[in-house]
């Protein structure tokens, strides 16, 4: 493409002509998966904690290394059971770079998610300012592995053990990925995880808690059972939080996948590594070497500065080209309600989450995209940032004729409407 009109947003024709999605599910062997639904149609065992639910949780608990590994219906009721179970009260220290459910089963509980700072580097939650804001209230650390960077798990359990806090993990993003050599699950008090479609290992729907802590996955196993122990028995408060079996039967048939689908975003990673590279104004997040991760985001900053257009119109540009590159977190947790209410000036303790929120983008990737869509989206990302300044220009000048129009419209008389009398 050589001429910015050819650009979908100003009227030319899509560069794809399906839509590209960032997180599109991945399926694993279908054969497998209609095999094992087929055999739970048959015993005529649904849900209720099946040998599927309970095959998963073993098989996922000897993955992560972890005593314990207890399922659920999505990741969002693992969180808040996870919460209860913990007795976390008052206040709980948690960044506002995160899925809004985050603060959410925090606030759903009436516990107030005092919003903290990221490290700019890592974008993970940064355990000097965790430290400074600590009160009397505080009762835990939420802190959030993001697009797999895992937090600084060793400073925030050195604080959380000073101060006597319990310290939890949203480890939705981070599911296979490592820190110094040890998986995610083996952080904290807890870890809790997604496994929602989206994610590059799903279940349809559904979640878990991992946990090294026998009594806590004790507790949080009655928890997520309306409190039963045993047949007639309930001795604990409680919800219902279990998995079902036909979830359970696409997690086993999605780890059986699981290092094809992890290979698939590697490749993709290094794929987009090699395309994006020295195009102005566009940077790929990167990870440390050494440890594990799954790739499932791609993750790119953009630096209005340096390519002539922000963050907010590349995505415009891309959405028209069928593209449906993402704002991630945009525009921050602090910024939604009801925390905008809560805490209107909350963004002047959190530059480098107002920062990242306004600059990152996350791109396709998983076993749906291929290597040529890949490049076909590079190159097309590289033609807009080289010619970012003369692309934003047509894009106000698009803007200011479309307000001239409404304006023109709005200013047009309107036309008496006169009725002829019935004639009876």
């Amino acid at each position: 493409m050589k001429d910015i009109a050819k650009l979908a947003v100003f009227g030319g024709q899509p560069a794809f002509a399906e839509t590209l999605h960032v997180g599109s599910p991945n399926i694993g062997d279908r054969a497998q998966l209609m095999a094992r639904i087929e055999t739970m149609l048959d015993r005529r065992r649904l849900t209720n904690r099946g040998p599927y639910v309970e095959e998963l949780e073993q098989r996922l608990a000897a993955f992560l290394g972890v005593k314990h590994c207890i399922t659920m219906c999505n990741g969002t009721v693992a969180l808040e059971i996870a919460i209860r179970a913990l007795g976390l009260t008052g206040e709980v220290i948690v960044p506002s770079m995160t899925f809004i459910a985050t603060p959410h089963a925090l606030q759903w509980q009436e516990i107030t998610p005092v919003f903290c700072d990221i490290d700019p580097q890592t974008m993970t939650i940064d355990p000097a300012q965790v430290r400074r804001m600590i009160t009397p209230k505080t009762s835990g650390i939420l802190g959030v592995h993001l697009w797999g960077r895992v937090c600084n798990t060793e400073a925030l359990q050195e604080i959380a053990g000073e101060h006597q806090l319990a310290l939890l993990f949203d480890a939705a993003h981070a599911f296979g990925c490592s820190r110094n050599g040890r998986m995610v699950g083996n952080f904290g008090d807890a870890e809790v995880f997604s496994f929602h479609a989206t994610k590059f290992f799903n279940t349809f729907e559904g979640g878990a808690v991992a946990t090294n802590n026998d009594e806590l996955a004790a507790r949080m196993r009655l928890m997520q059972n309306f409190g039963f122990s045993g047949l007639d028995n309930v001795i604990y408060i409680g919800t219902n939080g279990k998995m079902n079996e036909v979830s359970a039967a696409m997690g086993l048939t999605g780890l059986e996948s699981l290092d094809e689908f992890m290979a698939v975003n590697y490749q993709h990673y290094l794929q987009y590594e090699r395309e994006l590279a020295d195009i102005p104004g566009i940077a790929l997040f990167r990870f440390e070497p050494g440890e594990q991760y799954n790739y499932q985001y791609i993750a790119v900053e953009v630096d209005a500065n340096r390519c002539g257009l922000s963050r907010d119109a590349f995505v415009e540009i891309l959405h028209a080209e069928n593209v449906r590159a993402r704002r991630y977190f945009y525009p921050g947790c602090h910024r939604m309600e009801p925390y905008r209410s809560y805490f209107p000036n909350a963004g002047m303790l959190l530059p480098a989450t107002e920062r990242a929120v306004e600059r990152f983008m996350l791109l396709p990737t998983g076993t749906a995209m291929d290597s040529q869509s890949i490049s076909r989206l590079c190159g097309l990302i590289r033609f807009i940032a080289e010619n970012g300044s003369r692309i934003h220009v047509n894009l106000l000048h698009r803007t200011q004729e479309a307000q001239l129009e409404a304006v023109s419209i709005a200013a047009k008389p309107k036309k008496k409407i006169t009725r002829t009398p019935r004639v009876s």
